[in-house]
């Protein structure tokens, strides 16, 4: 993620045009590194976000807090004491670096003003928010490293503050035409040129490096050795433009998307090494920043809350794989029963030859028109008859575990359509609520025990997918089985049309058709849209159903999501991305 020394540098710059000369009015912290100040002006109240979290340290305005704790924490109520009613003097970046200061001047102990300043390093998982006073001593940080922790550098209560150590780096922004030059010709190895470039300034993160680089020479990679003096020229006319607009802060935000809209990078620019469908640009860094990191975090939180399901589903469903294997081993165990049968026969109708004490027996099968014959075990300590009664208890108890063993493998399998079913729900949950319902389902069915969570929990019903048609029918897709089931049995009208992949699990899917003939253009898109949001979504001629909603039945004790059908056609499509694309979506 490039939230880098450049990035930084343009929301210092939109900083400094909305809260310079503003007064801090209140401090909250709602997670353990994660600070907001609340800043007040005549006309408006902003958020400023500080966060030393490992994964997404970072700086920007914000349009909403989170929740904040019944009793704040230590480092909260010392930054209320220090900075509220403070003003912001300045806003400042050290060079080119990934650390922000932020100047505040307000009263000290003895009443008298002076200038604090609440340091913002954005290094990772050594990311940290540091209070200093006016003689350059910490006050406190939101995280303490002591020498066990770090030899070259402590941040404690008490201690002069000093900068993360210095990388011997060059400052992009002061370099010129010649410097860049020398230093690329002064390179002795035939390193990758983004990788000189990252590793000889500070502020540039490895995508940076290689957007340079992209302008300069394309998607061609180069060694700095093999360089011609056009692609020199060429590299240092890019990094000049790029750090030009940079010091002009002539800034064009932008967040990089991939082909299903999830967020995957920001910068503080246009990239040109990306298709410009994949970018999306914003007025306003901080609106950029919130945007990104809101919905990576919604995502993030719906892709864990799936996680935990689809781990939970995929134990149960392996459960239910090797039961199935088991019930077919049995089963064909069992299938032997008529062969006990025949032998009690054969032996009771020629008990009367048959000498007592042997241990097997070959007897003419008069039931074979051939009248081939048969060897038949014996236990030599019982008599023919009682070998006889012995072979037909076998057959009457393997013809009872038949008739039991064939109904566990029905009931096998159709739990394993359903965990798979399941399965396919979760991929296709949008938000929180898809995920609730999925929950939900689980619980109801026994596959998690029901919590007080549950019993509180609100149930607001989600909505399925809304496609509009080249003809202009809705169609409606159902995301999880609660969802099939209202969308087949209450939303449904009886002559709209309903639609499911054979014999895979998948979706429903209705046409409304308002009474009116659907055209094969619509069916086929409805068809499309069926088999994409099943199993089959990436094999090739997919068999789907249809038939008209009132040919559908629920079965009475169905698990959910479960339907029966008659009167039905078969389509075979092809589904895929682009295809699918081509449907108009409504939600």
């Amino acid at each position: 993620m490039a939230y880098d020394g450049v990035l930084l540098n343009c929301v210092i710059e939109e900083l400094r045009n909305k809260i310079l000369n503003r007064r801090i009015d209140k401090v909250y912290q709602p997670e353990k590194d994660e600070i907001y100040l609340l800043i007040r002006s005549r006309d408006e109240e902003l958020k400023l976000l500080l966060s030393a979290s490992a994964n997404h340290p970072r700086i920007h305005l914000v349009r909403s807090t989170k929740p904040n704790p019944l009793t704040p924490p230590m480092f909260c109520m010392l930054l209320r004491k220090h900075l509220t009613g403070g003003r912001i003097v300045d806003i400042i970046q050290p060079q080119m670096e990934r650390i922000a200061e932020i100047l505040i001047e307000s009263t000290n102990e003895l009443g008298d003003l002076a200038v604090k300043r609440l340091i913002i390093e954005i290094m990772g998982r050594h990311s940290n928010i540091i209070l200093v006073d006016e003689n350059g001593k910490i006050i406190d940080s939101i995280k303490h490293v002591n020498e066990a922790m770090s030899r070259v550098r402590q941040v404690l209560p008490g201690l002069p503050y000093s900068p993360p150590p210095a990388q011997d780096k060059r400052n992009p922004l002061s370099e010129t035409p010649e410097s860049f030059k020398a230093l690329l010709k002064s390179t002795s190895t035939n390193k990758k040129v983004e990788n000189v470039l990252l590793n000889s300034y500070m502020g540039i993160s490895p995508i940076t490096a290689s957007e340079i680089v992209y302008r300069a020479l394309g998607d061609k990679p180069a060694g700095v050795l093999d360089l011609s003096e056009e692609q020199l020229e060429a590299l240092c006319r890019s990094f000049s433009e790029f750090f030009d607009c940079v010091k002009h802060k002539q800034f064009s935000p932008a967040m990089l998307k991939d082909e299903t809209g999830f967020p995957r990078d920001i910068f503080p620019f246009i990239y040109h090494q990306y298709a410009a469908s994949m970018m999306e640009g914003y007025s306003s860094v901080s609106e950029m920043l919130d945007a990104f990191y809101s919905q990576r975090d919604r995502l993030e939180r719906l892709q864990q809350q799936t996680s935990n399901l689809s781990r939970l589903i995929r134990t149960n469903l392996e459960r239910c794989q090797k039961k199935l294997a088991i019930q077919l081993e049995d089963f064909q165990q069992a299938k032997e029963a008529d062969k006990f049968r025949l032998w009690g026969e054969l032996l009771t109708a020629s008990a009367h030859s048959i000498p007592k004490g042997v241990k097997e027996v070959s007897l003419v099968n008069y039931y074979d028109p051939d009248g081939s014959t048969v060897t038949i075990p014996l236990d030599e300590r019982k008599s023919p008859i009682q070998n006889a009664q012995e072979y037909f208890k076998k057959y009457a108890k393997a013809k009872s575990t038949l008739d039991k063993v064939s109904k566990q493998i029905d009931e096998s399998r159709e739990e394993i359509e359903y965990l798979e079913g399941l399965l396919e729900s979760l991929e296709k949950c949008t938000d929180e609520s898809d995920v609730e319902e999925v929950h939900q389902e689980l619980v109801e069915q026994g596959y998690i025990k029901k919590s007080p969570r549950d019993k509180k929990q609100a149930q607001t019903p989600s909505r399925p997918h809304h496609f509009i048609s080249s003809n202009g029918f809705d169609i409606f897709v159902g995301k999880n089985n609660y969802q099939n089931d209202r969308l087949t049995l209450k939303t449904a009208g009886a002559n709209d049309i309903w639609l499911h992949t054979k014999n895979i699990p998948g979706s429903h899917v209705i046409i409304k058709s308002g009474g009116r003939p659907v055209p094969e253009s619509t069916l086929v898109e409805a068809a499309l849209l069926a088999a994409y949001f099943s199993k089959g979504r990436n094999s090739s001629n997919v068999p789907v159903d249809y038939c008209p909603r009132k040919n559908v039945k629920k079965p009475g004790g169905a698990k959910p999501g479960m339907v029966i059908y008659e009167g039905y056609n078969t389509i075979y499509v092809t589904p895929s991305e682009e295809k699918i694309q081509r449907i108009r979506k409504v939600n």
